[in-house]
């Protein structure tokens, strides 16, 4: 166990445009949670007829609903201080289902991108030896050493099924099969949208988080982030639940960047 100290510079611009007045949820903001302090944020946006905040899945982080058309544009720039306990998930053991808080229970079941019921033959044939953390661990090794990080090999309705049959995809497929291969094993799993350096090319990540010993624990299958250095945005049971913009109507993307800096103290 090693409790870790990192700060994030955080710089985000979006550039969209609407062909006509059209609803937008928006979540590209840090969350105020426990293990992160947001010490500096400014999110500026273009001129919207309507702005609200409500709070996101499992009230982590917050989304915001928009109603605007004609250009879209979104700077938000923030410091983020991250004091996280770091624990090797190799070692943490799980617990049985039947002793799993209520919370807890969505993310043990197949949702849209994540259908676990179809994994059960093959995490028992694979994985069925291990227990806990060891048997996360495994599969996070085995999406690692099977998967290809190939940009653009998939799409909005690629699900962790076509992944697995593919063997390519990017971070989002990633995180989607490692969740998939959890919940088939009887670990909660779910998605999370995070902040991290590091990751290439630089762009919001996806990874999954994963409850072992009572608490959750970032897992990046890609290797790019290192759980110590994630700033996270939100949660849910898969992308559907945590995507950065959803837009009710049609969207055109002009360009968009990401960049992530550690900062020294």
């Amino acid at each position: 166990m090693e409790t870790t100290h990192v700060r994030l510079q955080i710089n985000v611009h979006l550039d969209y445009g609407l062909s006509r007045a059209t609803d937008l949820l928006l979540q590209i903001e840090a969350a105020a949670i426990p293990e992160q302090r947001i010490e500096a944020a400014r999110i500026d946006l273009s001129p919207c007829d309507h702005f609200a905040r409500v709070p996101a899945q499992d009230h982590i982080g917050e989304r915001i609903w928009l109603r605007t058309e004609g250009p879209f544009l979104v700077d938000y720039s923030a410091t983020i201080s991250i004091d996280r306990i770091v624990r090797d998930v190799a070692t943490l053991p799980a617990l049985p289902p039947h002793r799993l808080p209520g919370e807890t229970v969505q993310y043990l079941l197949p949702s849209r991108y994540c259908p676990s019921h179809q994994f059960t033959d093959f995490v028992d044939s694979q994985f069925g030896t291990l227990e806990g953390g060891a048997k996360l661990a495994k599969m996070r090794d085995w999406v690692a050493g099977h998967l290809s990080y190939v940009p653009g090999s998939s799409h909005s309705e690629t699900n962790a099924a076509d992944t697995f049959h593919g063997r390519e995809g990017v971070c989002r497929d990633y995180a989607h099969l490692l969740i998939t291969l959890a919940r088939a094993g009887q670990i909660p799993a779910r998605f999370a949208s995070v902040y991290a350096p590091g990751v290439t090319p630089p762009d919001f990540h996806a990874v999954a988080e994963v409850f072992l010993d009572g608490e959750w624990h970032l897992v990046d299958a890609t290797g790019m982030a290192k759980e110590a250095e994630m700033a996270k945005i939100g949660i849910g049971r898969d992308s559907g639940d945590v995507a950065f913009l959803t837009a009710f109507g049609p969207l055109m993307l002009n360009r968009q960047s990401v960049a992530v800096t550690a900062l020294a103290d």
